[in-house]
């Protein structure tokens, strides 16, 4: 097993070179082993842009036809519809991703027939890998046609034709599976659509990193488009992005929230790093906190539902939302889905402007959302980020000290990472990315500027201390 391949916050994750090959076909027979009898004989696998995608597809669709199953290729689509079309069918599915990581690095995400994998399950894959299994060439069926239009279906009519009559949207497509189906959405909701950015190579977009060099060009877009909003996600279509008319980025959380309310949620599930906000807003018969990763989501929606009725709807501080639960939204049922999606809650935001009549930075405005921003120190050492994290728990008078130039610590959780609450009101939470290697820093603050400043401090300090 390749050092760089391990389990993170959601799926397998490492670089290309080491997942390509043997590896894929490895840990593919390895999951397969581990889920035991597939009903149907099928095993669903999708892909997103990144060059090293198509091998790796076909590495996972030689270690499937060596178990006996027939691989079925859906082509280049959002993860949540390959799950959605693999859940449909009642199969397990692997989509080929890295998602928002750099484009050296590759990964695998992995279904049951009920959905996404748990932890226990990634474990359970750990253990059963063995020898490798050869390579070799053979039939694959092609499902890209029935997948895309699942979800496609899914969404079709979820806003009124008119609802965003009026509204001009950028769709900043750059490598996004998901950019031809955000338009497509969009176009039939009465928006008048620009498509922005596109990229044939792929590019690593991450939806949290509001500082990359990537976004500058949203100001020159707005101004000359006269954009209401621009769109976009990360590579494989989970984790939205949105920003308003203004040039202001919208936090994952809080487009998370508002998309809750606009399913009529009465329970919310969402981690620790989404804003604090969300108790406080008092739309939500109960919030529950849990780890980073949609596994730990997961696990809380499904408690949710077994302890009491009513829709129950998890999303990310990343603002890709999960469905724990059916609901009803202009007379259309939508299933649930407990995996990220991230054109639910951009279609859901957009509505709910459209139809209070607001722009989208007036929306935001009316929310009591605490100024809230986050960023991240990359190609840091994951040895070095447990030490820095460890440290600041453990070593007595240690985070005292660290945290002296910005305020009083007045208590600290370490649900995922270290939290730390100051006597100002002020939050600092660090913890490192089971991604990638690097370590994020998210921040609360009284004002924006306080929220500027600490968040600037906090990478800085850091980084004298993990570099």
């Amino acid at each position: 097993m390749a050092d760089s391949l391990k389990f993170g916050t959601s799926g397998l994750r490492g670089l290309a070179v080491d997942l390509t090959g043997g590896a894929a076909r490895r840990y593919t027979a390895a999951f397969l082993a581990h889920i035991g009898t597939v009903a149907g004989g099928r095993v669903y696998l999708g892909r997103d842009l990144r060059a090293s995608s198509p091998a790796i597809v076909a590495d996972c669709a030689a270690a499937i036809r060596a178990a006996g199953l027939v691989p079925v290729d859906c082509g280049v689509l959002p993860t949540p519809a390959l799950a959605l079309h693999a859940v449909a069918l009642g199969g397990p599915a692997i989509m080929v991703t890295g998602s928002h990581i750099p484009a050296d690095r590759n990964g695998l995400k992995f279904y049951v027939a009920a959905g996404e994998i748990t932890k226990a399950d990634e474990t359970g894959i750990a253990a059963a890998l063995r020898e490798v299994v050869p390579a070799g060439e053979g039939a694959v069926e092609d499902g890209s046609i029935a997948a895309g239009d699942r979800y496609r279906q899914r969404y079709r009519g979820l806003l009124d034709p008119a609802a965003l009559k009026g509204w001009r949207v950028g769709v900043f497509e750059h490598s996004s599976v998901a950019r031809d189906l955000l338009a497509s959405f969009l176009t039939r909701a009465g928006a008048d659509v620009v498509r922005l950015g596109r990229s044939e190579s792929f590019v690593a977009v991450d939806t949290e990193a509001f500082s990359d060099a990537l976004f500058e060009p949203r100001f020159s877009w707005i101004r000359q488009h006269q954009l209401d909003a621009v769109v976009s996600t990360d590579g494989d279509g989970d984790r939205p992005l949105l920003i308003d008319g203004e040039g202001n980025f919208v936090r994952g959380d809080v487009l998370g929230m508002l998309a809750a309310r606009f399913l009529g949620a009465d329970r919310v599930v969402t981690p620790v790093t989404s804003n604090s906000a969300i108790e406080g807003v008092g739309w939500f018969g109960r919030v529950d906190r849990t780890r980073v990763g949609s596994p730990y989501v997961i696990s809380g929606m499904e408690d949710a539902a077994a302890g009491s009725p009513g829709a129950v709807v998890g999303f990310e501080a990343n603002g890709g939302l999960l469905l724990g639960s059916e609901v009803t939204i202009n007379g259309r049922v939508l299933s649930p889905l407990p995996t990220r999606d991230a054109v639910l809650p951009i279609l859901a935001v957009l509505g709910t402007a459209a139809k209070l009549g607001e722009s989208l930075a007036g929306l935001v405005r009316t929310l009591p959302v605490r100024a809230a921003l986050s960023d991240r120190l990359a190609h840091v050492a994951s040895e070095r980020s447990a030490a820095f994290l460890t440290g600041l728990v453990e070593q007595p008078g240690y985070a005292t000290q660290f945290f002296a130039p910005v305020g009083e610590v007045q208590s600290v959780s370490t649900i995922d990472g270290p939290r730390f609450s100051l006597a100002s009101g002020d939050t600092v939470h660090y913890r490192a990315s089971g991604n990638a290697p690097e370590l994020r820093c998210y921040v609360e603050g009284v004002t924006p500027e306080r929220a500027k400043e600490l968040l600037d401090w906090g990478l800085a300090a850091a980084s004298a201390v993990v570099r």
